[in-house]
């Protein structure tokens, strides 16, 4: 394997997050700080952020919108942040608020936290608990907080969360 920054070789996605574990409000801050350095085209930074920290109003909302099976786990986070685009080019900013959010990831993972992104979640009614403004589209909630127990979690997600990790040669992911 070629040489790579340990932020990204230890960077995953865990399901098992510590339920008695918060986030400070300088790792939060460090965390948007990161998203708002992004690449983003022209510098327009066609993201935003709703913030919710465990059992807060907007931590509620958020969690609310995820489907069930996802709230199991996804409630044992500290903090549930969603990413959100404010329109224009919907492909670019979409593309753009990827970035962020990888960006807010890799900055958890230099802070010893972990984040799991989601984009299977009740967009439109998200949209409407949170109040945002109709050119505003939630696009992914990212869940971040410190490890838990992964015992702790149902049989399924277990094995999926202590299975090893694969990834795809990079020779299958060359198109030419």
């Amino acid at each position: 394997m070629a040489d790579l920054t340990p932020l990204l070789a230890y960077r995953w996605s865990p399901w098992a997050f510590d339920p008695s574990a918060e986030l400070t409000p300088d790792e939060a801050a460090s965390l948007l700080e990161a998203a708002r350095w992004a690449p983003s085209a022209e510098n327009r930074q066609p993201w935003r952020f709703a913030v919710g920290h465990r059992e807060d109003e907007t931590w509620k909302r958020i969690l609310i919108s995820l489907p069930g099976s996802d709230q199991g786990w996804a409630r044992n986070a500290a903090t549930l942040v969603v990413g959100a685009h404010t329109g224009g080019d919907a492909e670019r900013a979409a593309y753009d608020l990827g970035q962020a959010i990888a960006h807010l990831t890799l900055q958890a993972t230099a802070l010893g936290l972990h984040v799991r992104q989601l984009t299977r979640f009740d967009q439109a009614g998200l949209a409407t608990e949170l109040d945002l403004p109709g050119a505003v589209r939630p696009l992914v909630v990212a869940a971040v907080g410190r490890l838990g127990d992964p015992f702790a979690l149902p049989p399924d997600l277990r094995a999926r969360e202590i299975g090893l990790r694969r990834r795809r040669p990079v020779a299958d992911l060359l198109l030419a």
